[in-house]
């Protein structure tokens, strides 16, 4: 009689690939379209079919929960290297360049982080404590001198709001616009800006014409 259990290994296996090739399908087209692309674009660019993809993940919320909970891992991650810079100022900064370039590159990361995708982690314990982190890196910097007196935490929303406005732009245009953004941006926070800034980060190449031109359309 065959030994049917030699075969579990190698089921293991590839079940563990066809979920590891789902989660970096998902966070692929998850980024470029948004979370609520359809589930049978990420089952095609992990090159599965759609009952294969519901077998690992029955729901969306359950598919957008995994396939986020390592970038989760890396934002907790990069709050934790500001709050030990020794510089408050540049650890707020590198934090906030961060940010706005997964902003700009990732659509799915606002949707999950920023407003909230019902059912996909627990939004909204992680967003207090990032809020509570923000919060201490601006008080360190406003203590250490760096921060103008009348900057608040509740100033980077209005930043992060301002670099959305890139997100579904070609990168060409979204991630050097961003960078310029929070150069520009970040100098009007200082307490003493320079009195001859160094030079800024280059811009995108736009006309107002741009301004109003949709996303994507040449």
């Amino acid at each position: 009689m065959p030994d049917r259990t030699s075969h579990m290994p190698s089921l293991r296996t590839d079940a563990r690939r066809n979920r590891e090739r789902l989660l970096e399908a998902a966070r692929e087209v998850f980024a470029a379209r948004g979370v609520d692309a359809p589930m049978s674009a990420v089952a095609r660019r992990a090159g599965v079919g759609v009952a294969t993809l519901y077998r690992r993940f029955p729901t969306r919320s359950a598919l957008v929960s995994a396939a986020f909970a390592e970038q989760l891992t890396v934002c907790a991650a990069a709050f934790e290297e500001a709050l030990a810079d020794p510089d408050p100022g540049h650890g707020l900064y590198v934090l906030l360049e961060r940010v706005c370039t997964t902003l700009v590159t990732d659509r799915g990361f606002d949707t999950v982080f920023m407003a909230g995708f019902p059912g996909a982690l627990d939004h909204t314990e992680e967003r207090a404590r990032a809020e509570e982190r923000l919060a201490h890196l601006v008080d360190r910097a406003r203590a250490a001198g760096q921060l103008r007196e009348d900057f608040d935490a509740a100033d980077i929303p209005l930043l992060l709001m301002a670099v959305n406005g890139l997100a579904g732009q070609p990168p060409e245009v979204a991630l050097p616009g961003a960078r310029r953004l929070l150069a520009y941006l970040f100098q009007a926070f200082q307490a003493h800006p320079p009195a001859r800034p160094g030079p800024l980060p280059p811009g995108p190449q736009m006309d107002l014409a741009g301004v109003y031109r949709p996303a994507g359309r040449p």
